[in-house]
């Protein structure tokens, strides 16, 4: 980051010159988790409900739209919607021109992926040491002192010194290459072996862990179902673990931990193609599953599919045909202007270029591909059970939220809090503030030695 820029996340930490060295805040991610299975009375989940029972949760935690992983963790991490920080996709929407495709590049760099000020951004500002594993939109973040990313390079200094370390072998890092079959259990498990290897050596004042293995369970199979409930202990098992560690490394007593989910999930029995629709419309060319020429093409899927006009000087005319074409497709509940994109949070459309010409949302039951071939628009799902990206005024959607560990009261329950609480609360447990933020600290969660600055 460029020495003004430092600058101005300097102007987000307060009490630098205070700040205790000695406290811990660990943010776990259970991908996927929703509030609703939280709630049940037979989850699978004995570490956590102890985490909880001995500290704070909420019975539902509001997520932001749009509710996919990573614009959620970003919110997590910055207080702020996409509205303020940008990100809508996962990943970096690419466009290609006039007439061109678009795509999503999820290699881009943090920098380039949004602009908002982190939590770690004001811990490293603050001279605190800060961490992640497998945590989203965090590739090359210049204020993570350590870094094991989902896709690690044997070139990353952590995974080097893992590797001397006996940690890590090479064939478990070719086994984690972009573009390998993915067996996330076990991904899920490397991640966990890092997150560990930070707390033993390097003992960071801020570690953020992401665990993936839930969300491609309810992916499909559903929430709810069997496979998701065993997805969920697995879970539980990794967190048990990580609490461990830290115990052994004698920072129980100084740490904090913040257990939460990026969204919930809804059940899915049909698909809707809105390319095909385009394509129809003699909007869009294919050659073979490849489109190769758009005057209008759909981004996205699941609970949310962004549509865009390539050429941006044509949006006037073909606005109006778009919204007549997508509105009449079974299962489109809302073909929403994205100049009212605010009003749902999300990013300004003339201030942010990665911000859909519409959006749309489909109805229960139904979900978005970004599919473009074949005869049907609407078609049954196949191997596909569950998906998010819907409102976040859906219950559904809600997420789950516990705080236990040092700084937090014993026993309190919120009825609803929101990810934008998470960051600001972390910072005042870290005895730092975040300014400017849209959420708030959780100051009823708080005891003594929490809510000392």
């Amino acid at each position: 980051m460029r020495f003004t820029q430092f600058l101005l996340v300097l102007l987000f930490v307060g009490r630098a010159s205070a700040v205790p060295s000695n406290h811990h805040v660990i943010i776990i991610s259970i991908d996927g988790f929703p509030a609703e299975i939280w709630r049940r009375a037979d989850l699978p989940a004995p570490h956590l409900r102890q985490l909880a029972a001995a500290g704070a949760s909420a019975e539902a935690m509001t997520v932001v739209n749009p509710s996919l992983t990573w614009p959620n963790h970003t919110s997590i991490v910055t207080g702020v919607t996409p509205k303020r920080h940008g990100l809508i996709f996962n990943g970096l929407l690419v466009p290609g021109g006039p007439g061109k495709p678009l795509r999503i590049d999820a290699s881009a760099d943090r920098t380039n992926l949004f602009h908002a000020t982190t939590l770690y951004d004001v811990a490293f500002a603050a001279g605190l040491t800060t961490a992640e594993s497998n945590w989203p939109a965090t590739r090359h973040a210049p204020h993570l002192t350590w870094s094991f990313p989902e896709f690690p390079q044997k070139s990353d200094p952590l995974v080097s010194e893992m590797m001397a370390a006996g940690f890590l072998n090479g064939e478990e890092l070719k086994g984690m290459e972009y573009g390998q079959p993915t067996n996330l259990p076990w991904h899920d498990g490397i991640w966990l072996r890092a997150a560990t290897f930070m707390i033993e050596r390097h003992q960071p004042n801020l570690l953020l862990y992401h665990i993936l293995t839930t969300d491609a369970s309810h992916h499909s199979y559903g929430p709810g179902s069997l496979a998701g409930f065993a997805a969920i202990a697995y879970a539980d098992r990794l967190v048990a673990e990580l609490v461990r560690k830290v115990e052994e490394a004698g920072q129980r007593a100084d740490t904090t931990f913040i257990i939460t989910s990026d969204h919930g999930f809804k059940k899915v029995s049909r698909m809707i193609y809105p390319n095909v629709i385009l394509r129809k419309a003699g909007l869009l060319e294919t050659a073979g599953p490849n489109v190769v020429r758009c005057d209008a093409q759909m981004k996205g899927g699941g609970g949310v599919a962004m549509v865009y006009v390539t050429d941006r000087s044509r949006r006037a005319e073909l606005l109006p045909r778009l919204k007549e074409l997508l509105r009449q497709c079974e299962g489109v509940d809302q073909v929403i202007d994205g100049r009212d994109g605010p009003a749902f949070g999300l990013p300004f459309l003339d201030e942010n270029p990665t911000m859909g010409d519409l959006v749309l949302y489909p109805k229960n039951g139904y979900a978005f591909a970004e599919l473009a071939v074949g005869d049907s628009p609407v078609a049954p799902s196949k191997n596909y059970g569950g998906t998010h990206g819907y409102l976040a005024s859906d219950p559904q959607l809600d997420g789950i939220f516990i705080a236990s560990g040092r700084g937090i009261k014993g026993g309190v329950v919120l009825p609803r809090v929101t990810n934008l609480d998470i960051a600001p609360t972390a910072a005042q447990l870290l005895g730092l503030d975040m300014r400017g933020v849209e959420g708030r600290v959780l100051t009823e969660i708080l005891n003594e030695a929490g809510a000392k600055p």
